[in-house]
This record gives C-alpha cells, sequence and structure tokens, in this order.
C-alpha cells in the first residue's frame, strides 16, 4: 500500500485551473479565435473541467486578461527593487508595451485610462507607483501623471519592437526633462528637511 495521499482536490482544481489559464493565453495569443475545445484538450482537461472553471468564452478571456494585468502590475514593485527608478520604469513600459502588442484589446482597454485613470487600476496604480520613485529621485519632471505616459506611449503597441525601444528611450527623455538637478532633499518624520 502506497503511504502518498492523493491530492487534495481544491489542489487539483487551481492546477488545473492555473493550466488552462496558460494554455488560453498561448493560444488566444496565436490566435483569437481558438476554440474552447483545443484550449482543453491542450491544457489536459476535459471541456467540462474547462467550462467549470469558465462557462464562457469571455470568462476566459476576462481571466487570462486580470492574470496578465495583475502581473504586469505586480512587476513594478519587483523592478523597483532591481533597478534605479527611471531603468524600473523603462523595463516596466517596455513589457508593457510587448503585452499590448501581443494583447491587441489591451490598447483598447487602456484607452479610458489616458485622462485621470481610475486609481483602482492595478495598472495605472502601478505606474504611479513607478513615476512617484523616480518624481522622489529627482529624475522626471514633477507632476506626471499616469494618464501622460499612457498616453505618451500608446503607439508602442503599434510599433515594431525594435523601433520601440528607440521611441520609448525619446520619451523617457521627455520625461526627465525639467527634472530636479539632484534629487529633492529627504523629509525627516516631523516635516523638517535634514
Amino acid at each position: 500500500m502506497s503511504s502518498q495521499r492523493p491530492e487534495p482536490l481544491r489542489a487539483v482544481a487551481r492546477r488545473n485551473r492555473d493550466r488552462i489559464l496558460e494554455v488560453a493565453r498561448d493560444a488566444l495569443t496565436a490566435s483569437a479565435d481558438a476554440s474552447l475545445n483545443s484550449i482543453a484538450k491542450k491544457a489536459g482537461v476535459g471541456p467540462g473541467t474547462l467550462y467549470r472553471h469558465f462557462p464562457t468564452r469571455e470568462s476566459l478571456v476576462l481571466a487570462v486578461y486580470r492574470h496578465d494585468v495583475e502581473h504586469l502590475a505586480g512587476l513594478a514593485a519587483v523592478l523597483l527593487a532591481a533597478y534605479p527608478p527611471l531603468e524600473a520604469l523603462r523595463v516596466w513600459l517596455d513589457r508593457l508595451a510587448h503585452y499590448g502588442r501581443v494583447r491587441r484589446g489591451l490598447a483598447d482597454a487602456l484607452r479610458g485610462a489616458t485622462g485621470d485613470a481610475p486609481t483602482g487600476d492595478p495598472l495605472t496604480g502601478a505606474l504611479a507607483t513607478l513615476l512617484e520613485a523616480c518624481e522622489r529621485a529627482g529624475v522626471i519632471r514633477p507632476g506626471i501623471t499616469p494618464g501622460d505616459v499612457l498616453l505618451l506611449t500608446g503607439f508602442l503597441w503599434r510599433t515594431a519592437p525594435a523601433r520601440a525601444g528607440r521611441l520609448l528611450d525619446i520619451v523617457l527623455d521627455g520625461l526627465h526633462a525639467g527634472a530636479p538637478a539632484e534629487p529633492p532633499p529627504a523629509r525627516r518624520s516631523d516635516g523638517e528637511t535634514p
């Protein structure tokens, strides 16, 4: 008799859901018309399992979109820990542009964010975090909003990657113009500068 216990049902269901999302992301990137049955087959699950997790095509597409947005939003903190703020912003915007090229619908979803974007949007929140870090470091001009940057970089999603990098550098040079020569002085907890 085996000493191994069967995997709990919830863990199996979660693993199946994650696998479906992974396969759906790739399949829908290759073809927006990928069938749900082909996605289920590639994920190694039956159609019933797919439909139990995602009752409609729209629910699957939305789940893929949400998963990717959460990943991109979470990437901001990781990049800020690994790079100086302006470089972290550049890498994040490059990843956002890549995602926008691969997921054509992202540009439409973010179009509403080019004004005063809602603060609850994870991508807008991540971009705000990056911009605040850049402003604190004194590497961009003060007062840049996530909506400003999304409007300025929206073209990157329609540009070939080789050219997009050069154009992103031009945008970042523009954000840097007018930045303080030195980072602003740190504030003490009593509000005074040291």
